[in-house]
């Protein structure tokens, strides 16, 4: 029973970091234009 003390806020540190990783990376434009990303490597100069 005392592990959960230390799992469960372990456990919410944890998703708050990947939804502020995920925002992150919205915010960034990450995910902005995925085709174009994926025509770019095809596109040799």
């Amino acid at each position: 029973m005392d592990i959960l003390y230390l799992l469960i806020p372990l456990s919410v540190v944890l998703a708050l970091a990947i939804v502020a990783g995920l925002a992150w990376a919205v915010w960034r434009g990450q995910f902005e234009s995925l085709d174009a990303e994926g025509e770019r490597i095809l596109h040799h100069d």
